[in-house]
């Protein structure tokens, strides 16, 4: 069913210096450069095969349509769910698959492939031989199963579940899955009443019950009837034949086979609900299945949790981050706090990490402790593992090789260092499948070395590496490092021995494709010939810019430039700033360059970058850091730093020649809105600015916000001076105000766009609101899209481009 919410037209609330109105327009459409622009054909994506002997090309579908959108949601628990068909609404669906060689030659098509397709992404059994995906219609979701060597699909299930996500997973023996369908006895649907049987109430008894603001949640008892409704599920396995019931039915909200595939790892919800958490934090229950059904051990029975840890580094007592051991038939591990879930107790260890392995009759073994907070295990082989902990405050993360058989004993610190620290990024281990499908280091040399692949962030920009780890000097030496003017991504190895790599290569002219690259002899193979979907970007200048902030901190942004425009010759342009702030505790992280200048200019339907087709000059992602210095928390100084932050950018602008200082719009997403808002609010700096999908009044989302972890009630000054709202007095530039009307971002409630409009006009702002139908946090629709680029573009060309 068609929800009747604005099918043709966009709700538009408007206020100008000379009328208080609200227009009733239909969607309207940009410049045909944009429009082009935002029906781009979307660039495929490649899936490996596990056996590195063939790729799936998976076929990207355009933009969706507003009536596409527009099909009836549910949203309950913290779910957004297609009552329809049982699974996730707002999802984008491929449409079609094509198979080639991994050398890229040799394409051919699946034959059996569904009518009118909407598919998922390929599930590769372990030995690549097959892979699964899903097909989801208007009424239902199916299994579909494709044979690589036949090139022939085939539906196996239907009445999928994937309320809470994917449910389907390989067996080690290559032909079976596991899947979940819709409880087959639900019945109908619960139905809500126009006639209420009583009040809706919630009691606390003296219990602390901080939680974050989250959306989209149960609001009373029908709400809980029809969440049951759909979250049961039963669970199935497919032996390559038939299709068998495992256990009883219940509110799954996840299963993982272990290695060997002989038990199940559960994870169930039940009542009671809450009002004020999602699904995931109601009562759960974790235990281990035989794929018949039966109850091996209960590993972990949880109450509801409406008290959430709050502050750096806290956690909840009690086991968390249940996993199977990947290098082992079927061995299970998990993580305690030793200190309550308290970080700020002293004490050595913090964390401990307990195992079980098969059949689960015994007592569960310590096996290694952590100082730091325990971020997970890279299981390698019998006498060799990776253990990573850290810490969220400082933003450190150690990284300790250990020996299973002796952990705590042979536990040896391999790398330290400071997440936001891109220039020393040591790069991340590199793992690939096992026989069994399950991810596990990737060691070279007789089990003697470990490969690293990362960013390889740089003054110059990103430049992407593969070093070689010798384990026993602890030393890398780098085999290959990507080179000016390309921008080169590793895939994924696929002969060690011969020196082989995939790898995504670009350039600023050259659209992204995969090459199979030889370390050894550096020759290329061309993979894909993916096409330039965006001829109409071609010209446009792209330039890396570096500067410094009035207090020396290095800042960088993009420039984008309209392709006739020439530097030094053509007068300074009308500009665009779109930032995103980001806090750090480390002034020389928060300095460094981020991104390439060597990467093709890729634009996402709703990116601001298409205004650069309309003579603005762009500083893209400009460096917005916000830094915690001397014992102070980031948001201490907020409004200082935004204001230095846009000085620098404009001054670089500027002096470079490009920029009209009278002409500048800033613009942002979410956090970027809530700069953006604050800019005007605190500068008058630009002539106009654009909020995307912001949160103006920090007392709404009262128990922290992005990295903020005090309380407004802990620091009422911070929040305050750091709200737009309650500064709205202040704002005296142009401002326009952007929101999705089903906004489901945790915090960024539509509600804020609107009362802090109601507060600008009040006061005698010059302000455009814009409530989307039907749009998220993020914007889906071609009719919303392209209408969010004419109100933007109107409201440039009025504030900004043709400012008296």
């Amino acid at each position: 069913m068609i929800q009747k919410l604005f099918l043709i037209s966009a709700l538009i609330c408007v206020v100008s210096p000379d009328s208080n109105s609200q227009e009733a327009l239909k969607y309207q459409l940009p410049p045909q450069e944009i429009v082009k622009i935002v029906d781009a054909p979307v660039t495929p994506i490649v899936s490996v095969s596990p056996d590195k002997s063939n790729i799936v090309i998976v076929e990207r579908p355009s933009i969706i349509t507003i009536s596409e959108l527009s099909t009836e949601e549910l949203r309950i628990g913290g779910l957004r769910i297609n009552p329809s068909n049982s699974g996730p609404s707002r999802q984008t669906y491929n449409k079609g698959y094509k198979i080639m060689n991994i050398d890229g030659t040799n394409e051919r098509d699946i034959a059996g492939l569904p009518v009118d397709p909407h598919l998922g992404s390929p599930e590769w059994s372990p030995d690549g031989k097959k892979f699964a995906f899903i097909n989801s219609k208007q009424s239902e979701i199916e299994l579909w199963v494709c044979d690589m060597t036949s090139l022939k699909a085939w539906k196996i299930a239907g009445n999928i579940n994937m309320v809470f996500g994917s449910s389907i997973s390989w067996l080690s023996d290559n032909k079976s899955l596991i899947y979940c369908v819709t409880d087959p006895e639900k019945g109908t649907k619960p139905e809500r009443s126009l006639v209420p049987e009583g009040p809706v109430v919630q009691e606390n008894l003296g219990k602390q019950g901080q939680a974050a603001t989250y959306q989209d949640l149960l609001k009373d008892p029908v709400d809980e009837a029809i969440f049951e409704y759909f979250a049961k599920s039963q669970m199935m396995l497919w032996d390559g034949i038939n299709s068998i019931r495992i256990g009883k039915k219940g509110m799954i909200t996840d299963v993982s086979p272990s290695p060997d595939g002989n038990y199940l790892l559960v994870t169930t919800i039940s009542r009671p609900f809450s009002y004020i958490v999602p699904f995931y934090n109601f009562p759960t229950l974790t235990q281990i299945w035989d794929l018949k059904g039966n109850i091996v051990r209960t590993l972990l029975e949880e109450p509801l949790i409406e008290n959430e840890p709050r502050g750096y580094d806290m956690v909840l007592p009690g086991p968390r981050f249940y996993n199977w051991r990947s290098d082992e038939p079927a061995t299970v591990y998990w993580v305690e706090a030793l200190d309550d879930g308290d970080y700020k107790k002293e004490m050595k260890y913090h964390d401990q990490v307990y195992i079980l392995p098969a059949p689960f009759s015994g007592s569960p073994g310590q096996f290694i402790a952590t100082e730091l907070r325990f971020s997970g295990i890279t299981w390698g082989k019998g006498d060799f593992a990776l253990v990573t902990e850290g810490l969220s405050r400082t933003r450190t993360r150690v990284i300790s090789s250990f020996n299973p058989v002796d952990p705590q004993n042979t536990k040896k610190k391999i790398q330290e260092y400071n997440t936001d620290d891109g220039y020393n990024n040591p790069g991340r281990f590199m793992t690939e499948p096992n026989s069994r499908g399950r991810s596990v280091l990737l060691f070279a040399d007789k089990g003697k070395s470990l490969f690293l692949n990362g960013n390889g962030a740089s003054p110059e920009g990103d430049r992407p590496f593969i070093d070689k780890y010798n384990i026993a000097e602890n030393k890398t030496i780098r085999l290959w490092r990507s080179e000016a003017p390309y921008f080169e991504t590793v895939n994924s190895w696929l002969d060690i021995s011969k020196g082989l790599v995939l790898t995504s290569r670009q350039s600023v002219t050259d659209v992204p494709n995969y090459f199979i690259r030889n370390l050894k002899n550096r020759k290329l193979i061309q993979v894909t010939k993916f096409e330039n979907p965006y001829p109409q970007l071609e010209g446009i200048h792209k330039e890396l810019v570096r500067y410094k902030r009035n207090d020396s901190l290095d800042l960088s942004f993009t420039l984008y430039l309209p392709a006739d425009y020439t530097r030094g010759k053509d007068a300074p342009l009308p500009t665009l700033l779109w930032a995103y702030p980001r806090e750090y505790n480390d002034p020389s992280a928060a300095g460094q360059v981020s991104g390439s200048p060597y990467t093709f200019t890729r634009v996402s339907p709703a990116s601001a970058l298409v205004y650069v087709t309309q003579g603005y000059a762009i500083l893209m992602d400009a460096a917005f850091p916000i830094v915690g210095v001397d014992g102070k928390e980031p948001n201490d100084t907020f409004v200082e730093q935004l204001v230095a932050n846009a000085e620098a950018a404009i001054n670089k602008a500027v002096d470079m020649g490009v920029t009209d200082p009278k002409r500048v719009a800033v613009s942002g997403h979410s956090y970027g809105a809530f700069m953006t808002a604050n800019l005007l609010a605190h500068t008058r700096l630009f002539a106009a600015g654009i909020a995307e999908s912001g949160a103006y009044n920090r007392s709404l989302t009262p128990f922290g916000f992005q990295n903020e972890r005090r309380s407004y009630w802990e620091a009422p000054d911070v929040y305050n001076r750091m709200s737009p709202f309650m500064n709205a007095d202040k704002v005296k530039d142009p401002i326009m105000l952007i929101h999705g009307m089903a906004d489901n971002n945790s915090g960024t409630f539509p509600i804020q766009s609107e009362r802090f409009y109601s507060a600008l006009k009040g006061y005698g702002a010059t302000v455009r609101l814009v409530l989307l139908p039907n749009e998220s946090h993020g914007y889906a629709a071609r009719e919303s899209v392209l209408h969010k680029h004419w109100e933007v573009l109107n409201w440039m060309n009025k504030y900004v481009k043709n400012k008296n």
